[in-house]
């Protein structure tokens, strides 16, 4: 009879253990999963680019010879491939840009974002109708960011993060005026500027699956004040976590 106890209480060691052995694997693959996201993602993305750049727009019926209300306008395009790893073929169905935020360091400005024009000069416009605070692209045959259409195989999306009204510049005497100086001759800093974007970019398929990732980098600030224009790919993207929401 002890034997039989000795044998129950041992048999019943080995499988608390085996229980706690189980949860702490799937324990430890939750929190890998959690941390690492999609080690295997269908689409990905390769590159992150942002064209800066400055904007004056001329105040009307102004008894100055030049007027100007200044814009610091950031075009950001999101460039999404295919996985050739990934080892299916899978289709887009939509891919969505929500919730997109902008903390400002300094109360200075308009903060106010864009979805491209069907202008066929400009792809982005600084008016009330193009004005969100998210955006959808499309899946299609082919990619066409002003109809917010993408390659159902991958494509760009892009949107544009302004600063409306960050100064004005009025001036009597200059003889002409270069619109990529207007932020340094109205004192605007890079504390100005400096800004933290943030979005929820979600890519839906057609066979019902749905991945999720929080974006969120910061604006470089470092050029636009002396040069009004510039251009900065991002390519280390190891921080954008994709999740599958949905199956």
């Amino acid at each position: 009879m002890y034997r039989n106890v000795k044998q129950k209480i041992f048999h019943s060691v080995i499988i608390t253990i085996i229980i706690i052995a189980i949860l702490s694997v799937g324990g430890m693959l939750i929190l890998r999963y959690q941390v690492e996201g999609e080690s295997n993602m269908p689409f990905k993305i390769s590159k992150i680019s942002i064209i800066e750049s400055v904007e004056g727009v001329e105040n009307q019926g102004t008894e100055e010879k030049w007027n100007f209300n200044v814009n610091e306008n950031n075009d950001i395009y999101i460039y999404l491939e295919k996985n050739s790893a990934y080892g299916k073929t899978e289709i887009i169905d939509s891919v969505e840009l929500k919730d997109i935020k902008a903390i400002k360091e300094k109360d200075i400005g308009k903060i106010k974002f864009y979805k491209p024009v069907t202008d066929e000069k400009r792809m982005f416009i600084n008016q009330a109708d193009s004005e969100m605070l998210g955006i959808t692209y499309k899946g299609e045959m082919e990619s066409n960011i002003k109809e917010q259409k993408i390659s159902n195989q991958g494509g760009i999306m892009a949107f544009r993060y302004a600063i409306n009204n960050i100064s004005q510049y009025v001036s009597q005497d200059a003889e002409e005026i270069d619109h990529a100086k207007l932020l340094k001759l109205t004192n605007i800093t890079e504390e100005d500027l400096k800004t933290t974007l943030s979005f929820n970019m979600i890519i839906n398929l057609t066979s019902g699956k749905k991945y999720q990732a929080p974006i969120s980098f910061d604006i470089p600030t470092d050029e636009i004040i002396e040069k009004g224009t510039v251009g900065i790919d991002k390519t280390n993207l190891n921080d954008i976590i994709f999740k599958r929401i949905e199956n």
